[in-house]
């Protein structure tokens, strides 16, 4: 199990509000045949599942902005894929939190 941080930003757009953009781009995670769990978050989204589906999810989600006009998209993927034991996202902040 892999856990990916995203963050798909369309370059060139009308405007400097790109909301829709990730509106459209969640949708893509909402509709994918994976099984992934996914977070969105203010700055980026956070998606968990086999990496081999993430990757496949990801390059979806770089279409998007394309798709909707966009003539350039700067894609930012982070990738903890930890393979000596099973770890999530919740694992993760349970692990941090029990040391507060």
């Amino acid at each position: 199990m892999a856990i990916v941080e995203v963050t798909i930003v369309p370059l060139g757009t009308e405007s400097p509000s790109v909301s829709h953009y990730v509106a459209e781009v969640h949708k893509v995670l909402e509709n994918a045949p994976e099984p992934l769990k996914f977070q969105l978050t203010p700055m980026s989204t956070i998606i968990e599942g086999d990496l081999e589906d993430l990757l496949a999810v990801v390059r979806r989600m770089h279409e998007v902005p394309f798709n909707r006009g966009a003539q350039r998209v700067s894609t930012s993927i982070r990738i903890d894929d930890r393979r000596d034991k099973a770890s999530s996202m919740e694992s993760k902040l349970k692990s941090v939190q029990e040391k507060l």
